[in-house]
């Protein structure tokens, strides 16, 4: 069992509010920390760390050595599709 980091490089212009977006709305459940450049969410499955640039979000993921990671990026990304919806579909390439 291999426990890779996944990235993505999000391309969006409002990489910061979805940033901030995020954090907060999961810092209801699980441990948080976060500015408008960069958050990090302890999240049960493996922490997820996100870093805010002009043109882009990149977020990565570091699974635990039994998540299912397809579901965790699938997770990630719905989420910020949905906080995106006035932006239309973000394009999410993990790698």
């Amino acid at each position: 069992m291999s426990n890779t980091q996944s990235t993505a490089i999000v391309p969006t212009d409002n990489a910061s509010r979805y940033l901030q977006q995020l954090c907060k709305h999961w810092g209801h459940k699980f441990e948080v920390t976060f500015d408008p450049a960069q958050g990090r969410i302890a999240f049960p499955m493996g922490p997820i760390e996100m870093r805010a640039g002009d043109m882009a979000l990149t977020v990565t993921l570091h699974p635990n050595p039994d998540t299912d990671v397809a579901r965790m990026q699938q997770v990630v990304a719905d989420h910020l599709n949905r906080f995106a919806h006035r932006e239309g579909e973000l394009v999410f390439a993990w790698q």
